[in-house]
């Protein structure tokens, strides 16, 4: 019989093992291997230029971490049968199968109103008809309705594997020093109480410490101002790109991201999704790069100009405050543009745009708090934590942005 059971040597953990054959046969899917394509941190690179990892290593560590949170909490004899063990570690594998290209800088914008986790639940579920129905407690598991809340929680939660592992992995491409967590103290301080997810008191420190590395990693990494600019001009050549298509039906691109650009709306995934997932399995990043170098040579000038610009890192300049900017401030950049260049509004309108920043490291809503055990009870970290910024960090932050071309007279 041919050994699944391999070993992985990953740059931040180390050896990572294979306990369940099954996994074997998900990694090997062409489904999952298209992850290796497609970036973690999307455009990040123009930033901190090592970030080049992959959704397919991330999901291999928060595997790792998924199988030694559940030995943890079985020697501290919680209840985990070795069903349960294998699809935890299926839930966690495949949760982000259905990330787009460029991750979260193209979310809902390949399939419109439609997060990535709608899309990994439709990839889980074409592969659980073909593996005859394996799947099936890890797909309770990633949807949250499996009896045991405790294993919904490690997926998905306020202290999942998820995070645990791209804090740690984002930091160490990246550079970023103030992202480093201590992910193994973290989960050899978890247990259950009351099919809940809690921490040990001695593990409040540890805790403290990865909310404030998440709060900063927002800040100094997937907010960047930077980053920021370039998700915003690579959203900006999507929708214009899209706009092209559906009036005249003529534009260059790989058929899968044709499919998606053309008149694509998310009943198709509902309606025929073995179509859609089949066409969204061959759409990475490199589709979008081989587009772009395309059409910075199309007729159109506005997707012109606006691929060349992201093709040679002349972004667009990036103004972030704490107060919305004013509409007037907006109409006036938007006229500039359109004389400057001798654009009409609507494709002025392709070289402005603003929105509003949000940094939300914690929440206290019931349901999504992170427990720590005092006095054999458990009790929210932002009621028992000596850092006074924690109930800060509860509130969600925002800042306004707006971006224009860098030239603009």
């Amino acid at each position: 019989m041919y050994n699944k059971r391999k070993i992985i040597n990953d740059p931040v953990y180390g050896f990572i093992h294979l306990p369940f054959p099954i996994l074997y046969d998900l990694i090997e899917h062409p489904y999952f291997q298209r992850l290796r394509r497609i970036r973690q941190l999307g455009l990040t690179n123009l930033v901190y230029p090592g970030a080049n990892h992959t959704r397919f290593q991330h999901a291999l560590g928060a595997m790792h971490l998924m199988d030694e949170a559940i030995k943890t909490l079985r020697t501290k004899n919680v209840e985990i049968t070795d069903e349960e063990h294998e699809a935890a570690l299926i839930a966690i594998l495949l949760h982000d199968i259905g990330h787009g290209p460029f991750s979260h800088a193209l979310e809902n914008v390949m399939v419109e109103n439609t997060p990535h986790e709608n899309i990994s639940l439709a990839f889980m579920q074409q592969l659980n008809r073909e593996m005859n129905g394996k799947l099936k407690t890890a797909i309770a598991i990633f949807k949250k309705s499996y009896a045991k809340k405790f294993l919904c929680q490690l997926v998905s939660g306020q202290l999942d594997v998820d995070r645990l592992d791209y804090l740690r992995r984002d930091s160490f491409f990246t550079g970023v020093t103030e992202g480093i967590i201590g992910s193994d103290r973290i989960i050899k301080m978890l247990h259950v109480y009351n099919d809940e997810l809690v921490v040990e008191a001695k593990g409040i420190y540890s805790i403290e410490k990865f909310l404030l590395a998440r709060r900063l990693m927002y800040w100094q990494v997937y907010l960047h101002k930077t980053v920021i600019s370039a998700d915003q001009l690579l959203l900006n050549i999507l929708h214009r790109a899209k706009k092209l298509v559906r009036s005249s039906g003529v534009l260059f691109g790989t058929p899968s991201l044709l499919y998606f650009l053309r008149d694509f709306n998310v009943e198709n995934l509902s309606q025929h999704p073995l179509s859609v997932i089949t066409h969204y399995s061959m759409l990475d990043d490199n589709d979008i790069v081989i587009a772009l170098k395309m059409w910075r040579t199309d007729v159109d000038p506005v997707l012109s100009d606006l691929s060349a610009r992201l093709l040679n890192r002349v972004l667009f300049r990036i103004e972030i405050r704490n107060e919305p900017f004013p509409p007037e401030r907006i109409e006036s950049i938007l006229k500039k543009v359109a004389f400057q260049y001798h654009y009409n509004d609507d494709e002025a309108a392709c070289f402005v745009c603003s929105g509003v920043l949000s940094n939300h490291a914690y929440s206290s809503r019931t349901g999504e708090r992170i427990l720590v055990m005092q006095d054999e009870k458990p009790v929210d970290i932002a009621r028992v934590s000596d850092m006074g910024s924690l109930f800060e960090m509860s509130k969600a932050e925002e800042k306004f942005f707006l971006c224009y071309p860098k030239n603009l007279k």
